[in-house]
This record gives structure tokens, C-alpha cells and sequence, in this order.
């Protein structure tokens, strides 16, 4: 094996080991706070991380600016997607659904505080509606399946649009008219569900795909995100 071959090699190895592989992976990534996952990165400054974390705050301050919260799996992943639309200013991974009070990532994973996984999106309405949110939603998610998303399986990582009273109605058409123009013949088994209070998720998991972008990149390839879902919806829309 030449030098370039033996590089490669140990590249692909160390990669793997840093990377997650299934449920169990995603656990060993998305776990307590290591320097390589809390400490901002040079790609992202600590002076970064402090304004992406008011962003929120000030978009809602400046007037005009809604939210939506969305479940999709791996908010890591719904963060992403989300961040990448026109309009869309900010995005909060947190859990909400459950019943236990300002729960850590621990709780929600292990201990049945029936908390889903969900990211909290700050948009102007002027430039995308509630219903082109939940249009694109769609395709980034599995609505098939009923007990997680890809290769993360547990009740935290189900599907789910939490809606509030005035969203309900738009949140209720979208998913009938999914059922009936998704171009697959499985059914549909992500709800509407009301939403209740959102809490906002360990800041080691804010802004994870900037902060540890490779690992993200390689989790993401691994879980099998986005080649089901090309099966699913015949085109990848995040790209």
C-alpha cells in the first residue's frame, strides 16, 4: 500500500470513529458536551455563537417575524434544512410535547418525557408563509414512520407539526393534502398535534452542523437522511 493509499486509509478510519453510526451513534454524538462538540470551532467564533444565540430574541423584537415548531428527527438535521430557506432568520433546536419541565437531552432520550426532538423557526411571513414551511417540511422528513426518522429510533425522534390555535387550521389542510398527493402508497403517520411550551435545547446542540460541520456531514450520510428520502419524494429539496 503506497503513502497516498495508507493516508486514506487511516482519513476513513479516524472519520468513522468520530462519526455516528445509527441510533447508537447519534446518542454518541449528540451526548454531554465534549471540547470537540461544545467548544466553538474556528469556523464559528465564540463571538458568533453569542449573536446566533439572540438572534432569536432580536427577530421577534424587530416586528413582523412568526414561528413555527417542527419535529422532524435529529433537530441538528431540521436546523439545517430550515436555516438554508429565504425568510428564514433563525432556528432553535429544543423539545417540546412532553410533560417534564426544562428537560436536558439525557431526560428526553432515556427517561419518557414524551418530549420530541423539535426546532422552534423564526420566519418573515413576507417572504414565506406557514404553508410553503410546511410544503418544504414535508419533504425533508419520513412521514412513514411512526417510531423515529432514518437511523434514529425512540419516541424523541418521531414527527410531529406542534401547532398553535391560529396555525391549526393551515397545519390540518397541509397534512390532508399531503395524504393525498404524496407519490408513495405508504400512509401517513406524522400528526398535528397542539403546541404547548418549547424548550430550548443545550447549547452544544445550537448551530451543531456550523459548529462541527464534518461530523455533521458524515453523521447525516450515515443515517441515511437523504437517500431515503429521495426514495420517498423523488428529489432531495435540501440540497
Amino acid at each position: 500500500m503506497n503513502k497516498t493509499a495508507l493516508y486514506i486509509t487511516s482519513l476513513a478510519i479516524s472519520l468513522a470513529l468520530m462519526a455516528c453510526s445509527a441510533a447508537e451513534s447519534q446518542v454518541e454524538t449528540e451526548s454531554a458536551p465534549t471540547e470537540a462538540t461544545a467548544e466553538p470551532t474556528s469556523q464559528m467564533n465564540e463571538s458568533e455563537v453569542m449573536a446566533d444565540d439572540t438572534m432569536a430574541n432580536d427577530a421577534m423584537q424587530e416586528g413582523g417575524m412568526k414561528t413555527a415548531v417542527l419535529a422532524g428527527g435529529c433537530f441538528w438535521c431540521v436546523e439545517a434544512d430550515f436555516e438554508k430557506l429565504d425568510g428564514v432568520s433563525e432556528v432553535v433546536s429544543g423539545y417540546t410535547g412532553g410533560t417534564t419541565a426544562n428537560p436536558t437531552y439525557e431526560e428526553v432520550t432515556y427517561n419518557n418525557t414524551g418530549h420530541y426532538e423539535a426546532a422552534e423557526i423564526y420566519y418573515d411571513p413576507s417572504v414565506v408563509s406557514y404553508d410553503d414551511l410546511l410544503d418544504y417540511y414535508w419533504k425533508t422528513i419520513d412521514p412513514t414512520d411512526a417510531n423515529g426518522q432514518f437511523c434514529d429510533q425512540g419516541d424523541s425522534y418521531r414527527t410531529a407539526i406542534f401547532a398553535t390555535p391560529e396555525q391549526e387550521a393551515a397545519a390540518e389542510a397541509s397534512l390532508a393534502d399531503i395524504k393525498q398527493t404524496k407519490p408513495f402508497d405508504a400512509p401517513i403517520v406524522t400528526p398535528v398535534k397542539e403546541l404547548g411550551e418549547f424548550y430550548k435545547a443545550e447549547d452544544y446542540h445550537q448551530d451543531y452542523y456550523k459548529k462541527s460541520s464534518l461530523k455533521y456531514k458524515f453523521y447525516r450520510t450515515r443515517c441515511g437522511r437523504d437517500g431515503r428520502l429521495e426514495d420517498l419524494w423523488g428529489e432531495v429539496v435540501t440540497d
